[in-house]
């Protein structure tokens, strides 16, 4: 009891509990409320709507938010954002898209909270996720952040609305696929922290070329409030085209990595029993030493950025430590489930929500870095590659055989390039053709896996872009596993 007494009092908890009223609502969007309410939450899907939500009925170019403003009521929704009156509670207002954004900015200005922005080709929704793990360690639970990948011109807005007046700090995710997206993103979040964890071919189709990708990525440091500071790839070839961005906004960089100039720079890494990795890190005139529980190198590097990322909000590097020893595999990002085998359980490794050149090549060598009697790869095609794609595709062969892969499944129209280079004698070390089939899609993937047959010690790899849907393959073997744990 004595404990809970001591519990310190700050000035946020004379802030309010509630995220929004219809009074303040309808002054920040310029619209009128219909009666007065108060709201938890902010969505605009009304699958998801929960009670006391605001269902914001959004208009896209094939569907109209306002159809499902009934069902969002009779989901719990307390009030509703419209262009139109409607039955229920509600503010109205001329452009639901325009009032949203004006809610964003409105709950940016209101919070005291430190805001960090989060891109780059591979890894952003993970250190998104750790920074924020480890900042709402340290502050009690006060830490705000973009849920799954909502990272785009919706997406954006949508988590800053949702940002609590309590908060201390808001981590958001910021992706692109054309130049000029980040710009309006970090705009809106008007940043103190931008960091851009790692630059490589995705998006390469509207894009062009790495370079390209590395100035729309760089545009997250536009947004930066004065005196912000930029976190940028030490190791990355294009670093100093990053640095360049990063001045050009007048930002204080911060670099991580593995180079003698990374300002948070690896000393040492050791693999431990679980998967992961024992960090140490040497910073300013300190060394951090920390574990570091996802398994694979990618995380290594993704683990400075965090550590940089959190010293620059001000926020405890203690508990950034403590957050990277237990985070967990995320859904499509790393998740692992043990899936019944003839003798055992094999591995499942989900990577099924993203693919590009980069995150493959290492995805595969940590496939070949775990213990297992056999090991498949479950590999779906990468969008987005353009006049590209063939030659990206083609490439996988070498992390493949580095991998030491006994059975390759390829799905999607993209994977032939890949399966033409398999089936080629010469393409094997050996002289031997590696072991494959080539799909069309996740149902034939997972009629070609259960033919394969797993047994006790496999471990599995699914990986491919959202759009091809290896989802499936995954929810598929693990739904096994939860009716064998039944």
């Amino acid at each position: 009891m004595s404990a809970l007494l001591k519990w310190p009092v700050t000035e946020q908890d004379s802030l309010p509990l509630a995220l929004w009223t219809s009074d303040e609502i309808a002054r920040v969007t310029g619209g009128t409320a219909s009666v007065e309410f108060q709201v938890a939450n902010v969505e605009m899907d009304s699958r998801d709507v929960r009670p006391g939500d605001l269902f914001v009925a959004l208009k896209g170019e094939a569907m109209d938010g306002h159809r499902f403003v009934e069902m969002a009521f009779g989901k719990g929704a307390a009030g509703a954002l419209v262009d139109r009156p409607v039955d229920g509670p509600h503010v109205l207002v001329a452009d639901t898209t325009v009032a949203l954004e004006a809610l964003a900015a409105a709950a940016r200005d209101r919070a005291q909270a430190v805001r960090i922005a989060v891109t780059g080709s591979v890894g952003k929704t993970g250190v998104k996720e750790a920074i924020f793990a480890a900042l709402d360690r340290s502050s009690r639970g006060a830490a705000h952040r973009s849920v799954r990948s909502y990272n785009n011109h919706v997406g954006v807005p949508l988590s800053l609305a949702r940002m609590p007046v309590r908060s201390r700090f808001g981590i958001f995710e910021m992706g692109m696929n054309h130049a000029g997206e980040i710009a309006g993103l970090t705009v809106q979040a008007r940043p103190h922290v931008a960091v851009v964890t790692t630059i490589a071919p995705a998006h390469i189709e509207n894009l062009g070329s790495e370079e390209a990708i590395a100035d729309a990525k760089g545009e997250i440091f536009s947004g930066l409030v004065e005196g912000g500071t930029a976190v940028i790839p030490a190791d990355s070839p294009h670093f100093e085209r990053l640095k360049r961005h990063a001045e050009a906004a007048g930002a204080r960089i911060v670099s991580f990595g593995k180079a003698d100039h990374a300002d948070v720079r690896l000393l040492d890494a050791i693999p431990v029993s679980h998967g992961g990795t024992l960090v140490t890190a040497a910073m300013a005139d300190a060394r951090l030493c920390f574990t570091v529980a996802e398994p694979g190198e990618h995380w290594i590097s993704n683990a400075l950025c965090v550590v940089a990322a959190v010293s620059a909000a001000g926020g405890d590097l203690g508990a950034a430590g403590l957050a990277l020893a237990e985070m967990g595999g995320l859904k499509g990002r790393g998740a692992r489930h043990r899936v019944p085998a003839p003798g055992g359980t094999a591995l499942l490794i989900d990577e099924s929500y993203n693919a590009n050149p980069a995150s493959m090549r290492a995805t595969l060598r940590q496939l070949g870095q775990t213990p297992a009697t056999r090991r498949v790869a479950v590999l779906g095609s990468m969008k987005e590659l353009g006049d590209f794609a063939a030659g990206f595709h083609a490439q996988l062969a070498e992390p493949i055989h580095d991998a030491k892969v006994d059975f390759a499944i390829l799905v999607g129209e993209e994977m032939r390039a890949l399966a033409r280079e398999l089936g080629k004698p010469s393409a094997h070390p050996l002289g031997n053709p590696l072991s494959f089939a080539h799909c069309d899609d996740p149902a034939s993937a997972i009629e070609a896996l259960e033919d394969f047959g797993l047994t006790a010690g496999d471990a599995v790899l699914v990986k491919g872009s959202n759009s091809v849907g290896l989802g499936k393959v995954v929810a598929h073997f693990a739904q096994a596993a939860d009716r064998g744990a039944g």
